[in-house]
């Protein structure tokens, strides 16, 4: 099974990068997690982007604040599918990382979650991966089969009491 590349910006990011992580170990999904940013150390994040096919990775995630260029940069790095977390931040509560994810030139795509969505940018890797990984796929079926009973006992429970 291929890898995922998780990165982020800086350490102040790994309380939401921990949903993904959690998110791909629930799946079991082989991961790598690294601190690059794409303006203080644009060498190393570039490296890391650029060999990322090579070093059995299929898909890299980019957790970035701010600025949040870590996801393009990703991108402009390797043709891997790059998913963009913007993370909330005590400016503009995360809508410049939002936008600066977001907001990519033509040809050069980033998937992007919502501020702070990890859980879901794991799940988007995991359904990448999966598109050949029949047994993850499977997985994948089954956890959404879960949440629908999940959701259908709640209405249950709602319609009685009101």
């Amino acid at each position: 099974m291929k890898k995922v590349g998780i990165v982020m910006g800086s350490d102040s990011d790994l309380p939401v990068v921990e949903k993904a992580i959690d998110t791909l170990k629930e799946y079991g999904v082989p991961y790598e997690v690294h601190v690059y940013s794409a303006h203080r150390t644009p060498v190393q994040a570039r490296d890391f982007a650029v060999h990322a096919r090579e070093r059995g990775f299929g898909v890299i995630i980019a957790a970035a604040g701010k600025a949040a260029h870590l996801a393009g940069a990703m991108a402009a790095g390797t043709t891997l599918p790059v998913i963009g977390i913007p993370v909330k931040s005590s400016t503009l509560d995360g809508l410049d990382a939002l936008l600066s994810t977001v907001q990519m030139p033509s040809g050069m795509p980033v998937a992007t979650v919502a501020i702070d969505g990890a859980a879901n940018a794991a799940l988007l890797a995991v359904q990448i991966l999966s598109v050949e990984d029949s047994a993850l796929a499977d997985r994948l079926d089954t956890q959404r089969e879960k949440n629908v009973e999940k959701i259908l006992a709640a209405d249950i429970k709602i319609s009685e009491k009101y």
